[in-house]
């Protein structure tokens, strides 16, 4: 796969940027800019090389048209911020008023597209009409570069159809995130650690079953443990279950057994009566893991099995965590995702923070970034990688 230098002298040329701004935002506030900051390296090396950089991304899951909910106008603002220059905005994705700002561009200067989400040609299942749409994007520019990690697993008229249309190369944000994964699934130094949190087994079934065979240790928390502590026969009140997951997660424990690799399960859980729990302050109590109270659900990992957690990391050379180990935004029940953390920043070798909620973890719980080997911006494609499967985005960009 080539890189933007494979794309020869681009002063002068527009170059259509596919990045992931996919940022949360309270009303057109941006809580989280973790994603418009991991974007702005490779914008910033474009414009530096004096091309006219036009950026498409998308925002939350407008259903193909307009909504002003989801805005790309105050993610612009802060790239600009962020780039320390102006950039302009268009108003639209492929119509007249991203004409207009691309054709206004000078060598150097950077527009954002308004949310690519708006137009029901981008996630179309019919290729035509995908094509169609990718057709008017391309249109726009003289070279694609590829830079949205947290796509790339989906085929999508800005991330696949249109660097069938242009020259293209991988912008620099998934290039690195590609040679971190490639270092978790071939020849991992060892220890080789995986922890796994999040509300759903069914979301991690692929991730598991692969790394079965390549990890060492798989530490499990979050509202997906619960599904595993009833596969063994534990009572898990009114915790979120997955009761048709209950044989895979049975079949997993065995498989573990069996080729040597420890599935370690939290032995004592934080519960509550109930969440969210209105008015009231939280009322976390202790209870072991084996015996989760009938009028309770558990959110988060207990303190005796948030140190068996860190003392499973302490030796480990590689770690992949995806997931948190309960509900952290709320402090009551962050301090299982707080010690998972505080561990990866100790790991002599690599750790991989696996994007989504974890990296939002790592924020919002005030720890250092530059403290772990790798933040990921991309939670379902990583997940989608480790798994074994193909990513359209990457797969396209090989051709």
């Amino acid at each position: 796969m080539s890189g933007i230098d494979s794309l020869g002298d681009l002063r002068g040329k527009r170059v259509l940027v596919r990045s992931d701004l996919n940022v949360p935002l309270d009303g057109s506030t941006i809580t989280d800019d973790g994603r418009i900051r991991a974007s702005v390296p490779t914008i910033r090396s474009l414009a530096d090389a004096g091309a006219r950089v036009v950026v498409t991304a998308h925002l939350g899951r407008p259903k193909g048209e307009p909504d002003p909910r989801y805005s790309l106008e105050p993610v612009a603002a802060r790239l600009g911020e962020l780039l320390g220059a102006d950039v302009a905005f268009a108003s639209d994705t492929v119509g007249d008023s991203a004409k207009v700002t691309v054709e206004g561009l000078e060598d150097g200067q950077v527009a954002v597209l308004e949310n690519v989400r708006f137009n029901a040609g981008e996630t179309s299942k019919d290729d035509a009409e995908r094509g169609a749409f990718a057709d008017r994007l391309a249109a726009l520019a003289d070279a694609f570069v590829s830079d949205g990690f947290g796509v790339v697993h989906r085929k999508q008229a800005s991330v696949y159809d249109v660097a069938q249309r242009l020259p293209h190369a991988m912008g620099g944000l998934v290039a690195t995130e590609i040679d971190v994964l490639r270092r978790l699934t071939e020849d991992p130094e060892r220890p080789y650690v995986v922890v796994l949190g999040g509300s759903k087994v069914s979301d991690k079934l692929g991730v598991i079953d692969n790394l079965l065979g390549k990890a060492d240790k798989l530490l499990i928390g979050g509202g997906m443990v619960f599904t595993f502590l009833k596969a063994q026969g534990h009572e898990v009140g009114k915790s979120l279950l997955e009761e048709d997951q209950l044989d895979i997660c049975r079949a997993y424990l065995d498989r573990a057994e069996e080729s040597g690799v420890q599935i370690l399960l939290p032995t004592d859980i934080v519960v509550d009566t109930a969440f969210p729990a209105g008015d009231r302050e939280p009322q976390p109590r202790v209870v072991p893991a084996s015996g989760i109270p009938a009028d309770s659900l558990g959110l988060d990992i207990g303190p005796e099995s948030a140190a068996a957690f860190a003392a499973a990391l302490a030796d480990a050379r590689t770690v992949f965590w995806n997931g948190p180990m309960g509900v952290f935004e709320v402090d009551a029940f962050a301090d299982g995702t707080r010690a998972v953390a505080e561990a990866l920043t100790g790991v002599d070798g690599l750790s991989v923070v696996g994007g989504g909620d974890s990296a939002a973890a790592v924020r919002t719980l005030g720890f250092d970034e530059s403290a772990f080997g790798h933040i990921s911006t991309g939670g379902g494609a990583s997940l989608e990688y480790l798994e074994g499967k193909e990513l359209p985005g990457i797969q396209v960009l090989e051709a």
